[in-house]
């Protein structure tokens, strides 16, 4: 059995509240019972006895922990407690006596009660707390704890899953983002190869159908094999290749020694677009975008450059800011949270990112 199926059975077992509540007083009667037989010689005296007592341990354990503690200890009101404990621990002291003296001495065959005796109980303070009070006091303050924990463990999982829907719905949001602005102009640029009856135009659609395939389903998953990365990246690039034609100076390099390498989709497509929409797409006449990615032994390595206008160039549409160096370094800490690095460089006249991730199986 794997960590996660023991992790989904103490789920289930802590969230059956009557079998956690059985298993425990089981627990306990049995711990009570090999405790007082060692005082008394035989284990079914004191399990018959400590069975007689559980009612006034049961009800001063289940009055502390779902009366008492919230409405005075979570409210700070640490007076109040003090008195409401003080005056419970005596009723459940004395109930606990008289459940011995009534029920479980006649039953061993110990003494039988004489008239009165009740009231002479009620008043035996030394004896009620010599005899009872660490009994009574012993199995309410173990259960009490025990719940504390468990709420504890409860609120603590809870605040888990919701950070980690967090950052689900968060990383959908971050990967989203892939501008719109890209398919309007594959579709215009698709249209324009349709009339003109271009032989490119069924390739332009099976890539830009992949493309949409992969990004909308296949990036549900946590991980993907790297070559499906690098098969996306291909078909973005052609696309974006055939928007620009001939005034683009283009290379990519690729060295991967596993092709079945797990990555997070999408990462590399976020910096490889922002080297399209800052370089290819302003005002540089001879735009020069070069990519090279690698990976040897879980290592993946990118660089990405491209030259970029010397002035900015207005973007009232602000189609320049889709995914920007924000968004990227969002996943990243999402995802590899301190196994990667992300070196940004902008100079005049050009740009550059360096990304190192240590990839792991998440």
């Amino acid at each position: 059995m794997n960590t996660t199926q023991n992790a989904s059975w103490i789920d289930r077992f802590l969230a059956n509240r009557i079998l956690t509540h059985t298993v425990f007083w089981i627990a306990m009667l049995l711990l009570y019972s090999r405790l007082l037989f060692h005082s008394s010689g035989s284990f079914w005296y004191g399990l018959l006895n400590n069975v007689v007592l559980f009612p006034s341990i049961m009800g001063a354990s289940y009055f502390l922990t779902y009366y008492q503690i919230p409405r005075y200890i979570y409210h700070k009101k640490y007076w109040q407690f003090a008195l409401s404990f003080l005056v419970s621990i005596y009723v459940f002291t004395v109930s606990a006596r008289l459940l011995t003296v009534y029920v479980a001495e006649p039953l061993l065959g110990i003494d039988r009660p004489f008239p009165g005796m009740w009231a002479i109980i009620m008043v035996s303070i030394d004896r009620l707390i010599q005899n009872y009070f660490f009994t009574i006091a012993l199995g309410a303050s173990l259960m009490a704890i025990v719940k504390i924990l468990k709420q504890h463990l409860e609120e603590r999982q809870k605040a888990e899953r919701l950070e980690k829907e967090k950052h689900k719905a968060e990383l959908n949001f971050l990967k989203a983002q892939i501008h719109p602005h890209f398919l309007f102009n594959t579709l215009n640029n698709l249209y324009t190869l349709t009339l003109q009856k271009s032989d490119q135009a069924p390739t332009t659609v099976i890539k830009l159908s992949e493309m949409l395939d992969y990004m909308l389903y296949q990036c549900n998953d946590k991980q993907v094999p790297i070559h499906k990365e690098i098969k996306l990246l291909n078909n973005y690039i052609d696309l974006e290749k055939l928007r620009y034609g001939d005034r683009l100076e283009f290379s990519f390099s690729q060295d991967i020694d596993n092709p079945e390498t797990p990555v997070s989709p999408l990462i590399l497509l976020s910096i490889v677009e922002n080297a399209f929409k800052h370089g290819a797409s302003g005002s540089v006449r001879k735009p020069k975008i070069e990519i090279d990615i690698s990976v040897k032994e879980s290592q993946l390595k990118a660089h990405v450059y491209n030259t970029k206008p010397l002035k900015a160039q207005a973007d009232p549409a602000r189609y320049k800011e889709g995914i920007g160096v924000s968004n990227i370094k969002r996943q990243l800490e999402l995802i590899y949270p301190g196994a990667y690095t992300l070196e940004i460089t902008e100079k005049e006249g050009y740009y550059s990112v360096d990304l190192e991730i240590q990839l792991t199986t998440l």
